[in-house]
């Protein structure tokens, strides 16, 4: 039987939570209670001794190790010169959603949790064939995450009630078209009970 584990995608307080810089972000995840599931999600995960690792972007002050010119999107945020910088309050991940045995892999570059990482090595040292993925966002770093892990021989399943992106009808668009083609879709109710069965 595959061995599972979490991936927490970009759960950050500068991302989602009291440091935000994207409202929109957190009014989604507000409407699809995306941080209550994920809490439950990752609850059941560790009682069912399965490895949960947060996937967070992070910064350093002088940006070495960051491209930092070759995509739009980055170039607008590091205007912010306290963009989401390493040991800082707004790169941590939300309290409400780690544990104390849970492991963080962070990333200085791009969009994808598995590129310039050491994640792929830490979950072949767990034991992992197969990842859960939860998290920020559906326009990004979920579609990101899904790809490499499928590229690098992962079986992926996505928590369509632990990830959200914007606009609603883009984020539902790429669980549909996009996901779906990668991915199983399941519903946290749904894997919790899968593990609790499987105690």
């Amino acid at each position: 039987m595959a061995r599972t584990a979490v991936l927490v995608m970009e759960m950050q307080r500068g991302v989602v939570g009291d440091h935000t810089k994207f409202p929109e972000l957190v009014e989604a995840c507000d409407r699809h209670q995306v941080i209550g599931n994920t809490a439950a999600l990752l609850q059941a995960a560790r009682a069912a001794g399965m490895p949960v690792i947060h996937c967070t972007a992070v910064f350093r002050p002088d940006r070495a190790g960051s491209h930092t010119g070759n995509c739009p999107f980055i170039v607008a945020l590091l205007r912010d010169p306290a963009h989401l910088l390493e040991d800082t309050p707004p790169a941590r991940v939300l309290p409400e959603l780690l544990g104390p045995g849970d492991l963080e892999s962070r990333r200085y570059h791009g969009f994808s949790p598995f590129t310039g990482t050491a994640l792929d090595m830490t979950l072949r040292s767990l034991g992992v064939s197969a990842v859960v993925a939860a998290g920020v966002s559906l326009n990004l770093g979920i579609p990101g995450l899904a790809l490499e892990a499928v590229n690098l021989g992962y079986r992926v399943t996505v928590a369509t009630d632990a990830v959200a992106g914007i606009p609603e009808s883009y984020a539902q668009a790429v669980l549909k078209n996009t996901i779906s083609l990668l991915a199983t879709k399941a519903t946290t109710a749904s894997l919790i009970e899968q593990w609790r069965a499987a105690e």
